[in-house]
């Protein structure tokens, strides 16, 4: 055992001494791996954070949150999209009352103006919505309260604001109780949400202004004479297992209601929480590949720059190979070294490239705002298949030197 160790530790220091020997030439081989390991380090870390953000930012949505849009309809056997909702109010309130795996329906029309203050003014949108809309999206209220059925029912001129819109019409707080104007219509502010930040897109969600759904139709776009048609309808399932049951039975309440027949296409369309929260994770795993292949490139052209420049050193150090055959080294030893070498190029590399890859992660994050979070798994698994590289390229330049004939060798110019 003895004797083992001490050839192991004669073998390490006869590769250590090899590889400080050029030290410019080692840097530049663990070039590569060092940005391969880079590389890995900071895509795994933003790509991770940046579903983390996405997840959350879905889960901000609301509670088990299902949205049905107006679709394309079929005119002359074509499908196309008019513009105009089949959707109404009352089917809202059909999906409230005949559908048990709803829990909360709101009808909902966006618009969009000038909402103004005082001497303030602020563009933001106007979405107009019914009572369950605060339990739909799980939004709280940060101060005041949400308006009610009477409200509703009366196209009453009341608000409440988002935070984003709150803070730049009320800088000193106190926006409950005040009054503001949408489109030249007075409004009285009943409450300010509470702050939820960015959604997926990027898009401030408390950059709104909150109205009963029939003042937006009847006051701000006049549709009074046009019926009760709403631009979407927002619902919640009861529980997050009965969301594709609570999808089917509005389907086939709209269906009904629409007297779509059997095979007919609909003129709606549905999506849930968990649809938009796997879209997004297929998108985060598809730019993660993409992103990993680049890094993946970068490790194999380091391996590649490790096995050409290992070659190029058991050109260099022929006379030395065979002299150490000839005072009793076995070809073993030789490969060992050599081998021994690539691996400790490949190491120290990943290591410089770990560290690198945490440092460039900070620095997206304060440069850029990205949301970055560094995985001890990502870290070990760049680590070592940095390993796995100098023992993979350092193979095939460690077996030639230990085949060299040390006669031959010796007498190597």
């Amino acid at each position: 055992m003895r004797v083992v160790v001490v050839r192991t530790g004669n073998i390490l220091k006869v590769g250590l001494k090899a590889i400080l020997r050029n030290k410019m030439r080692s840097s530049l081989t663990m070039l590569g791996i060092i940005i391969g390991v880079a590389c890995v380090i900071a895509i795994f870390a933003v790509t991770s954070g940046a579903s983390t953000a996405i997840q959350a930012s879905i889960t901000s949505l609301g509670t088990n949150f299902i949205m049905i849009f107006p679709g394309a309809v079929t005119q002359s056997g074509a499908r196309i999209f008019t513009g105009q909702s089949s959707l109404t109010a009352e089917d809202a309130q059909a999906i409230k009352i005949e559908c048990p795996a709803v829990a909360y329906v709101s009808a909902s029309e966006r618009s969009s103006g000038q909402i103004v203050a005082g001497e303030l003014n602020w563009a933001t949108q106007i979405q107009g919505v019914d009572i369950d809309w605060p339990f739909i999206r799980a939004w709280n209220l940060q101060d005041g309260t949400f308006f009610g059925e009477s409200e509703v029912k009366g196209a009453a001129k009341v608000c409440v604001l988002g935070r984003t819109v709150a803070d730049n019409l009320f800088p000193s707080g106190g926006a409950s109780g005040q009054v503001v104007r949408i489109k030249n219509v007075p409004f009285k502010v009943l409450g300010v949400l509470e702050k939820k930040g960015a959604n997926t897109m990027g898009q401030d969600q408390d950059d709104l202004v909150v109205t009963p759904y029939t003042t937006v139709t009847k006051r701000l776009q006049g549709h009074a004479g046009h019926g009760d048609r709403i631009g979407s309808i927002l619902a919640s399932a009861v529980a997050v297992d009965r969301v594709d049951e609570a999808m089917k039975e509005i389907e086939a309440l709209l269906r009904q209601r629409q007297k779509l027949q059997p095979g007919q296409d609909n003129n709606f369309m549905m999506r849930s929480q968990e649809e938009i929260a796997s879209m997004a994770a297929e998108n985060t795993k598809i730019l993660s590949m993409l992103l990993g292949t680049v890094a993946a490139i970068s490790l194999l052209v380091g391996g590649i720059g490790i096995m050409n420049i290992m070659l190029v050193s058991v050109t260099e150090r022929t006379r030395e190979i065979g002299l150490r055959m000839a005072i009793g080294a076995k070809g073993h030893h030789v490969l060992a070294q050599f081998l021994l070498e690539a691996i400790v190029l490949s190491l120290v590399g990943g290591a410089i490239g770990v560290v690198l890859g945490a440092v460039a992660s900070r620095l997206i994050t304060r440069l850029f705002g990205w949301p970055v979070q560094v995985d001890l798994t990502s870290v070990a698994l760049a680590f070592g298949f940095s390993a796995l590289v100098g023992i993979f390229f350092g193979f095939y330049p460690a077996r030639k030197a230990s085949r060299l004939d040390p006669i031959e060798a010796l007498r190597y110019e």
